[in-house]
């Protein structure tokens, strides 16, 4: 068991006999009375999004997980494959379980799959990834305007924004958690 003032963005716990992520976290004290806290949780199973609010200093269970290295191998017709970096065990996950992942998720790439017991419960991306500039519009010569962007097309799939001097074939440095640029490698 642990406080509601100790939640924090990206845990597990269990929420009404469910197993939840949270997915904002919000922690308000008004000028008189108790603390509040607001999270957005979302329901591994069902996929689901619930609001909860309490009051600071309540107990909220803690889910035990355990996260394992895992390689992404290949994606077939509706499963995505990963095998354990250690025991070189294999899973296949439905494509609708990762699918907010897909954009930024390439062949031979290590994540983390995360375990509720022997339950596959989710998968995390690193914070950021090297990706490489799959389409590109030229910048404009003479247009060196702070802060002029220009949309790229990412090997993946995905298109973000980027300074003008990125360039098809340069590599990428994107942040996985707001799917923003960061940097040109």
């Amino acid at each position: 068991m642990i406080s509601t003032n100790d939640l924090r963005s990206g845990m597990y716990i269990v929420h009404d006999g469910r197993l939840c992520q949270v997915t904002h976290y919000e922690f308000y004290k008004p000028g008189k009375g108790a603390s509040i806290v607001r999270v957005k949780l979302k329901d591994l199973k069902t996929g689901q999004t619930l609001d909860h609010t309490w009051k600071g200093e309540q107990k909220v269970e803690k889910a035990i997980i355990n996260r394992r290295s895992h390689e992404y191998l290949y994606r077939d017709a509706h499963q995505l494959h990963f095998m354990d970096t250690q025991s070189y065990d294999q899973i296949a996950l439905d494509e609708d379980r990762v699918k907010d992942l897909l954009p930024f998720l390439k062949e031979n790439e290590t994540v983390n799959v995360v375990f509720h017991g022997n339950e596959v419960v989710g998968v995390e991306l690193p914070d950021f990834v090297e990706l490489k500039v799959a389409e590109a519009e030229p910048g404009v010569k003479g247009d060196t305007a702070t802060g002029v962007t220009k949309t790229i097309k990412l090997e993946t799939g995905v298109s973000i924004t980027s300074p003008l001097f990125v360039e098809v074939g340069d590599t990428v440095k994107v942040d996985t958690r707001t799917g923003e640029y960061v940097t040109r490698i």
